[in-house]
């Protein structure tokens, strides 16, 4: 198994608004941005993760390859998911052993459409998207079946907007008020915004790592897990995917200095921790998390960017890169992230 880490990571300054920009314009500056901080110009793979849906036109994701550059010809890939489950697609690439570096990246735009009426397309056609509630319903229903605190997600919100405020790539949000309800007993609050934005990854292997990086961020364990679609045969009140992910990926085997989760409910927190056991000290979403800002199709990715960031700049050792879909958490990617000094990778993983 070759060992492989993340040398490079850029994002956007997301919006909570459409700024004019096309896809690729969008891209072009975080593509840029990681070519320059690994002086790289071409990859050996290159992958992306969108959502037709989003940008309205079929294949949208052929056109921001306008912000990559696909003259001489690349190798290339996409999946119709969140760019962290591309990311997963180049890690295996590179267990290939014939090229040492990829290209990840993800985008959306939310703001051009009705995010929650996009969402429910990729609901089953027979049995579930006929009952017409939508991603925030179903999350109203995990919600309530978790019967978390109220307080308790309050203070989830309040933390996650604070860090978000001191995030220049983050939305400017307020803390929390207001009694009403989007659906209950979710408020309006404890669902991620609406949000525009990108973001990019490089992975590179063995010691073309080491050159490309002065600590990087090697990917110990990585591992996805799914659950049934149909809600009526999970316990919404935990998360066995995410747990079983954690396991594979060998979330326990140390302790864990900062978990990036991608939480698009308040209430997610509480179950991801309990399913990747994350004591109370672990620091979870410093960079303010989805709650601050949620580029569809890229924010999985953007939470392995975080996790990553903080090895690469030497302000953590270990971290924890959570990513999910699906209603109610039913898929979920976790990664785990570590520094110099690893004694080599000890992977499970899963298609």
């Amino acid at each position: 198994m070759r060992d492989v880490a993340v040398v490079a990571f850029a994002q956007t300054v997301h919006t909570g608004h459409d700024t004019g920009l096309a896809e690729p314009e969008l891209l072009l500056p975080v593509i840029d941005e990681v070519k320059r901080a690994t002086g790289l110009k071409r990859f050996g793979f290159t992958v992306s993760g969108s959502c037709d849906y989003l940008a309205g036109a079929p294949f949208s994701f052929v056109s921001a390859l306008d912000a990559v550059g696909a003259w001489p010809p690349i190798s290339e890939s996409h999946v119709e998911m969140d760019g962290a489950f591309a990311l997963y697609e180049a890690w295996v690439r590179l267990q290939h052993g014939d090229i040492d570096t990829a290209l990840v990246y993800g985008f959306g735009k939310s703001s051009m459409s009705d995010i929650r009426e996009i969402m429910t397309l990729q609901l089953d056609p027979y049995y579930l998207a006929p009952l017409g509630l939508d991603q925030v319903s179903y999350a109203a229903l995990q919600a309530a079946a978790v019967n978390a605190d109220r307080a308790a997600l309050d203070e989830i919100v309040r933390r996650s907007r604070t860090d978000g405020r001191a995030n220049p790539y983050a939305l400017d949000l307020p803390d929390p008020s207001g009694d009403e309800f989007e659906v209950e007993p979710l408020r309006p609050y404890d669902v991620a915004p609406v949000t525009d934005g990108a973001a990019a990854v490089v992975l590179a292997a063995g010691d073309r790592a080491r050159e490309l990086a002065g600590r990087p961020a090697w990917i110990t364990g990585i591992a996805h897990r799914a659950e049934p679609h149909y809600l009526g045969m999970r316990d919404l009140s935990r998360s066995v995917s995410a747990a079983d992910a954690g396991r594979a990926a060998g979330v326990g085997k140390g302790p864990v200095d900062v978990a990036e989760l991608h939480t698009q409910f308040s209430h997610e927190e509480p179950i991801l921790r309990e399913a990747l056991g994350l004591p109370g000290d672990v620091t979870v979403n410093p960079s303010g998390g989805p709650l601050a800002a949620n580029p569809v199709m890229a924010t999985g990715l953007i939470r392995v960017g975080e996790a990553a960031r903080r090895i690469l700049d030497g302000s953590a050792g270990r971290t924890v890169a959570h990513a999910t879909s699906g209603p109610c958490l039913q898929q979920n990617l976790v990664a785990v992230l570590e520094g110099a000094g690893f004694e080599g990778a000890v992977l499970e993983t899963s298609a």
